[in-house]
């Protein structure tokens, strides 16, 4: 079995980074999901990707994937770069300029 271990993003609707700290163990999809053809539903024969087991840190989720002897990927994501804006930085003198002014 093949389990993905990853730290979920920040929803669209926070502008906070809550629920972004712990690590997901999730199982990869062992059937296609497909429309379901009276109510057009995606639905899939495997109920294990309804599964999302949660972590500390990623090293607790390898554990036990290791544990289980499930093969594993972990997905790293890119670290946040803050650049910090002023609102008086759009009236300073020296700023470049763009476009044709």
């Amino acid at each position: 079995m093949q389990v993905r271990i990853y730290q979920p993003a920040k929803t669209a609707m926070q502008s906070g980074r809550a629920k972004t700290q712990s690590w997901l163990l999730e199982y990869e999809l062992a059937t296609a999901r497909r429309p379901e053809p009276l109510m057009g539903w995606v639905s899939s024969g495997d109920t294990l990707n309804q599964v999302k087991l949660t972590f500390d840190s990623a090293d607790e989720a390898v554990a036990y994937a290791q544990r289980k002897g499930w093969g594993y990927e972990v997905i790293t994501h890119n670290d946040r770069i803050v650049r910090p804006k002023n609102y008086a930085d759009n009236f300073r003198a020296d700023r470049p300029r763009v476009g044709r002014f």
